[in-house]
């Protein structure tokens, strides 16, 4: 394989990767925002109870489950948003990387 050929390769599997970080960001994204809204829906849902029926409701496994559900999604959250941070790092070298640029070389 000739450098020239190396390099398209190398270029087509940069430009790959990318495309699926990004496409990952958005889809992961996209579900927190789905999840968020369900979310918010359930607790206007949960005040137009009475007392008495949000008491027992608070009190089954299914409401601790969701309880918990939302606290893993804002952990969740944070991690998408230092994956994001750390894509947008990564960007710029492979960019060079896609452009035969080699970032250790302060000279190029």
């Amino acid at each position: 394989m000739t450098d020239e050929q190396t390099k398209a390769t190398q270029s087509n599997s940069v430009e790959k990767d990318i495309a699926q970080s990004e496409l990952a960001h958005s889809i992961i994204e996209s579900l927190l925002d789905h999840t968020r809204v369900v979310s918010d829906l359930i607790a206007l849902m949960a005040q137009a109870l009475d007392e008495d029926t949000t008491k027992a409701l608070i009190q089954t496994p299914q409401w601790q489950a969701y309880l918990e559900s939302r606290r893993r999604m804002e952990t969740t959250r944070a991690e998408v948003e230092k994956f994001v941070v750390a894509l947008k790092e990564n960007k710029p070298q492979m960019n060079a990387d896609l452009h035969g640029l080699d970032s250790d070389r302060p000279d190029l």
